[in-house]
């Protein structure tokens, strides 16, 4: 099932394309991540699916809704995390919980909204007013918002900006847990959380879908294995094409690709065990496959 439909989008700001074609969709229970430098039009696609910016052409549907036709059966559906925190100041934390609740057209349940603060950690801060929360506190807020009315899909634009590292391991696990209930499409500066978290990326650039896949294909279609590999003192190695023309702390460099095994690389290099040192295995990342799909990009 598709909870998430793009056909075509574009969105323009006068003349800049923000959104420039894209189209991709996300199914039931997948985590999908949507990467891209900054002003690669994340935000503004994201902004089209909540309907808070209307398209130039193309569709968006949630689970089967047309997103322009009818928003409101579509708001129902969705949870949305924005980037900015949002102050609610004089209000207390369970009172803005009960209000979005009616927003989104539900009827505040008690039993939801209690699970969600103590999920949390916000359930000693429940009566406390929103202006006396700590940054991370309102940004755990900004989560239970958006999960108030148990929507299909979840957007997450940013959400780990600016926490501490105990937060963030704890919203990854939390993200997790979600995809038992709902999907969730999220963009992140961190690649390390992306490649963690996603089932599926997408490489935005300029408006433009550079690349799209599951997360482990892309890695090993677009990066290198890198092999580090010091001989014993007295020996030499023969370097063959696999060779960086590297050499780091006295290790000698090679990089593989990865339907090449490092097995096969010692057979190339008629090496034996015996007459390594050391060797280190460095495996390819998100970062590199963002490196790969950008470069060449004009900025």
């Amino acid at each position: 099932m598709k909870v998430l439909e793009i056909k075509n989008l574009v969105k323009s700001y006068g003349s800049l394309k923000a959104v420039n074609d894209v189209s991709f969709d996300i199914h039931k229970g997948e985590i999908f991540g949507l990467l891209g430098p900054n002003g690669a039009g994340k935000t503004s696609l994201i902004s089209t699916v909540m309907t808070l910016e209307k398209i130039n052409s193309g569709q968006i549907y949630v689970c089967g809704y047309d997103v322009q036709k009818q928003a409101s059966i579509t708001k129902s559906l969705v949870g949305f995390m924005p980037q900015d925190i949002i102050i609610h100041g004089y209000f207390s934390v369970r009172e803005v919980i009960k209000f979005y609740s009616g927003f989104c057209g539900v009827w505040p349940d008690s039993e939801r909204i209690d699970y969600l603060l103590k999920r949390m950690d916000l359930w000693e801060q429940r009566n406390s007013k929103v202006r006396t929360l700590s940054g991370g506190m309102k940004r755990r807020l900004l989560i239970v918002k958006a999960l108030v009315h148990s929507p299909k899909l979840l957007l997450l634009d940013e959400p780990t900006a600016g926490v501490d590292i105990q937060l963030r391991a704890s919203l990854w696990e939390f993200i997790k847990e979600l995809k038992e209930e709902t999907s969730i499409l999220f963009t992140t500066h961190y690649l390390e959380e992306a490649e963690k978290l996603c089932d599926r990326v997408a490489f935005i650039h300029k408006g433009k879908i550079r690349q799209i896949g599951k997360t482990n294909k892309l890695i090993s279609h677009l990066t290198t294995r890198k092999v580090l590999i010091k001989l014993k003192k007295g020996l030499s190695i023969n370097k063959n094409k696999h060779h960086s023309g590297q050499n780091e702390d006295n290790y000698e460099v090679f990089l593989l690709p990865y339907s090449l095994t490092i097995v096969q690389l010692l057979k190339d290099l008629n090496l034996d065990m015996n007459e390594i040192q050391d060797l280190k295995v460095k495996e390819g990342s998100l970062e590199d496959v963002f490196n790969s799909v950008t470069e060449g990009i004009s900025a």
